[in-house]
């Protein structure tokens, strides 16, 4: 069920994995960790298990599988074998079953799958669907940089996910927001959670940031910095349950959980999407 309270995931892509920073996250009331199988180089799991084993059992632990080791770094794949024996070495790495699994990136490997596309699609979500089933993991979804691919192949005999992860925040264009709402809308608004990622499309050290101020988008806009002001109408860009951001430092993590308490001011994020509209239909006049 879509949930009223927004949510911070404390993300691990790009991050060094320290202790430090899953204490810091504990200590503010952070319990959601997300990572990957092919982050840190196709060893997070490894190293999260040793730096921080103990410490695991206290998140909710989610990772992702589609990405695999190659001589020329990674390949993606959507070959229900490969998929279930990435879930089951994630459990081995991790010393615990995770939480929740993504399916990473699936239009990757959809690109090259010609008139199979959406056969490939149900083969991979049945392989996550049945390995929940047995116990590898609690749940499983679907994390999507770009889901344009998806929503014509979902139907009323696709395997439901738990979650769908994708991009979320001010620099997400029309056509991305529109998707990501069409698929949640598929696959019923109040039985899928819905997360966020990537919420500053990158860094808050972009030069963006100090070109815009999001605080326009909230009620009381005086009490938040542009930061946390981006991230907390990233919740609205789609709406979204829970933002994935990643970090090394916990005072940086400390002041987007800061950010919640901001009210975003609806009629502004309305506004914004008929801008951005408008926008898209320029420029396919």
């Amino acid at each position: 069920m879509r949930g009223t309270d927004p949510r911070v995931v404390l993300g691990l892509h790009r991050s060094r994995h320290e202790r430090r920073l899953l204490t810091g996250a504990l200590d503010l009331g952070v319990t959601a960790l997300d990572t990957s199988s092919n982050y840190l180089g196709f060893r997070s799991h490894e190293v999260l298990a040793r730096n921080a084993g103990d410490l695991l059992p206290k998140f909710t632990v989610s990772t992702k599988v589609g990405y695999f080791p190659s001589p020329g770094g990674a390949e993606h794949s959507l070959d229900p074998v490969r998929l279930r024996a990435a879930m089951e070495q994630a459990a081995k790495d991790l010393g615990q079953e995770p939480d929740l699994v993504f399916l990473h990136n699936p239009e990757q490997s959809l690109r090259d799958a010609g008139s199979y596309h959406q056969a490939v699609l149900m083969q991979a979500c049945e392989a996550l669907d049945k390995a929940a089933a047995k116990g590898l993991c609690s749940a499983w979804g679907i994390a999507s940089w770009d889901p344009s691919t998806l929503l014509s192949l979902i139907d009323g005999t696709s395997p439901r996910p738990a979650v769908l992860m994708v991009r979320a925040g001010l620099l997400v264009g029309a056509r991305a927001l529109d998707t990501a709402e069409g698929l949640t809308e598929a696959w019923g608004p109040n039985k899928i959670t819905v997360w966020g990622m990537s919420p500053f499309g990158g860094s808050t050290s972009d030069s963006v940031w100090t070109r815009i101020d999001p605080r326009v988008f909230l009620r009381d806009n005086g009490q938040l910095s542009r930061v946390q002001a981006a991230f907390r109408a990233a919740y609205h860009l789609p709406r979204v349950d829970a933002v994935a951001v990643g970090t090394d430092e916990p005072a940086h993590l400390s002041e987007l959980v800061g950010a919640l308490a901001g009210e975003v001011e609806q009629a502004t994020v309305e506004a914004y999407r008929h801008l951005l509209q408008d926008g898209t239909r320029g420029q396919l006049a």
